[in-house]
């Protein structure tokens, strides 16, 4: 292998791991961003590769989670108690998100915490039945502004009180 290709080959592996970081659950764009940043990738390109990244399960959580998640429940009394402790945590979450709808939903989203973002967001849509359609974009706006503050932060941009 030449030299090149062993330096293709690398910067491909740093892109799909940034990429799969932020497909993941609970950690989301605020690991991948600073993963890609710590790598070296360009700072456009992390924040591109981490909205995509984290946007492509959602659809999926919408749709699916709570049919797969009362399937497996009755297959397993383990997974049936996971069930519930998940939907207590995510109950905490949604009288908010259900009396702001979408604004609520995106603010959700938006704020980089650990129990906040899109994994979260798609689990309280799919669970009060919000519009499919709305909750995508409400999502995407609050990964996107999730996404710029954590690329901001990452690369020192201060918020300072003067």
């Amino acid at each position: 292998m030449g030299f090149f290709a062993y330096i293709e080959q690398f910067y491909l592996g740093k892109i799909l791991a940034t990429f799969l970081t932020a497909m993941l659950p609970v950690l989301e764009l605020r690991a991948s961003v600073p993963l890609g940043i710590s790598l070296g990738l360009d700072y456009r390109l992390v924040f591109f590769l981490s909205v995509l990244g984290n946007m492509i399960p959602v659809p999926f959580i919408i749709v699916l989670i709570t049919k797969i998640m009362d399937f497996l429940a009755l297959r397993s009394a383990r997974f049936a108690a996971f069930k519930t402790k998940l939907y207590s945590h995510a109950e905490g979450k949604w009288a908010k998100v259900k009396k702001w709808q979408l604004f609520g939903l995106f603010v959700l989203v938006a704020i980089p915490l650990p129990g906040t973002g899109a994994w979260t967001g798609g689990l309280i849509a799919a669970l009060i039945a919000l519009d499919f359609k709305k909750a995508m974009a409400a999502i995407f706006f609050g990964v996107l502004a999730s996404g710029i503050i954590v690329t901001l932060v990452c690369l020192g941009v201060g918020f300072f009180i003067a």
